[in-house]
């Protein structure tokens, strides 16, 4: 019985084993299209894009710490506030504050009051200096009035002033000299009458020299006195010294300078995006109280390789995607892009500065970006899946199935998106199926790196 039974399981294994075999030998083939996933070369349009990722930061930022010590008196701004340029955010209480810059205050009411009482002078001076001119000026009229008026001897016409004053001196000490020694003569002689008519004479002639040597003189005194009044108008009419006033105005300067320690002001026009500063904080040298933003343009700084800087131009279209934003992209530009490179560990990267077109509140400095940057856009090229092509002995190979069989062929690439790549050159054809997972054994050389356009 335990015999039949032993020979009934050998039966039924080598049944079992036959119909195995039979399987084995006569089940269907299956094709190579069935193990692979295969697209078909196509030919469309292509974006190249160079990415990079980077961190928004707002257009202009700064810390603003105290610049000295004392007590918070006042707060005038809260987080979020938009101000404008030079406006007070804070200031510290002005019986806590250091010696020096409670003394500014005086030194610097000292400075205003000395500019002002040099504008003041200069007033005064300008106004006196106008009414002078207009007495020398009438002065002069007079004169010359007077001097074209005198009537002058037709012999001494010729002479000037001077020259005829002397001519006429000497005649008339002759005249003298010849008169004195008939001058007790009888007024009935004839020789003595002679000789007083010609010493009156010189002696009219040299009065009149007198009288036009004076009026020329006056005319010259008013003359110089007017060019005196004028230059002095001229002068003031410019206000005080320059140097008295540029020494006023540093005093003014050094003194505002000092009381400003006293208050915190915006630099620049933009939001206050953090508030540290408390009424009745002790305030100390160099800690910080707010931080302002001017958040009316946000930028992205990336770093793009040296291989690819040459591609990118201010004005090219940017897109960014953020991870704290999901299923929205943003538009941007290239507004700046850095002439001289830095080099990290023998790699070399250039900035390049994006700003965000259409920014919204949900983006907000200090954010990741990643950064695509269009360096061209390309029309019916005949393209190719990245994740099909792959690196064998330093050439670039996808593997086509022809005749149930994977052939590699080898291709040059252009420019490159995160999906597909354009085919310059090579024997791929239009139509050739392409395998997207070649067998282990094709891929020991790895996957090629991200290729971008060249």
């Amino acid at each position: 019985m335990k015999k039949a039974l032993r020979i009934l399981i050998v039966l039924a294994v080598l049944a079992a084993a036959g119909y195995g075999l039979y399987l084995w030998q006569f089940k269907p083939q299956e094709s190579l299209s069935d193990l692979y996933q295969i697209v078909s070369a196509e030919r469309g349009d292509l974006t190249a894009t160079i990415g990079a990722t980077g961190v928004v930061r707002s257009n202009q930022s700064a810390v603003l710490p105290w610049q000295t010590t004392g007590t918070v008196d006042n707060v005038y701004v809260a987080e979020g506030q938009q101000v404008e340029a030079d406006s007070l955010l804070a200031d510290l209480r002005q019986t806590s504050l250091p010696q020096a810059i409670i003394l500014a205050e005086v030194e610097l009411n000292s400075a205003r009051k000395a500019l002002e009482d040099m504008q003041t002078s200069a007033d005064s001076a300008r106004i006196a200096a106008k009414q002078s001119i207009a007495t020398y000026a009438q002065a002069v009229k007079a004169a010359q009035y007077q001097l074209d008026n005198f009537i002058i001897p037709t012999e001494y016409a010729g002479l000037d002033a001077m020259d005829a004053l002397q001519l006429t001196e000497g005649r008339l000490d002759l005249a003298r000299a010849a008169f004195e020694p008939v001058k007790f003569n009888s007024s009935s002689d004839p020789t003595r009458e002679r000789l007083k008519e010609e010493l009156d004479r010189a002696q009219a002639d040299y009065n009149t020299a007198v009288r036009r040597l004076d009026l020329e003189y006056r005319l010259d005194v008013a003359s110089a006195n007017l060019d005196k009044a004028e230059q002095d108008y001229a002068k003031w009419e410019k206000g005080p010294d320059p140097a008295d006033v540029a020494n006023a105005n540093a005093r003014i300067a050094a003194a505002q300078a000092t009381m400003n320690l006293a208050g915190i002001t915006a630099p620049f026009t933009g939001r206050i995006t953090r508030v540290l500063a408390k009424v009745g904080d002790q305030a100390s040298l160099g800690k910080m109280a707010f931080q302002i933003d001017d958040l009316t343009r946000l930028l992205v700084d990336v770093s793009v390789s040296e291989v690819d800087i040459n591609r990118v131009r201010v004005g090219q279209e940017v897109s960014l995607s953020f991870d704290a934003i999901l299923d929205k992209l943003y538009k941007g530009e290239v507004v700046e892009v850095s002439r001289v490179g830095s080099s990290t560990q023998g790699i070399v990267d250039f900035i390049v500065t994006v700003e965000l077109s259409d920014p919204d509140e949900q983006v907000k400095p200090g954010m990741t970006a990643a950064v695509n940057v269009v360096v061209n856009q390309l029309q019916d090229v005949l393209l190719v899946p990245n994740r099909a092509v792959r690196l064998v002995d330093g050439s670039r190979v996808v593997y086509i199935l022809k005749d149930d069989q994977l052939v590699p062929v080898e291709i040059e690439l252009g420019a490159s998106s995160d999906l597909m790549s354009e085919v310059l050159s090579g024997e791929l054809q239009l139509g050739d199926l392409i395998v997207l997972n070649p067998p282990v054994v094709f891929e020991s050389n790895g996957p090629p790196p991200f290729v971008q356009q060249r």
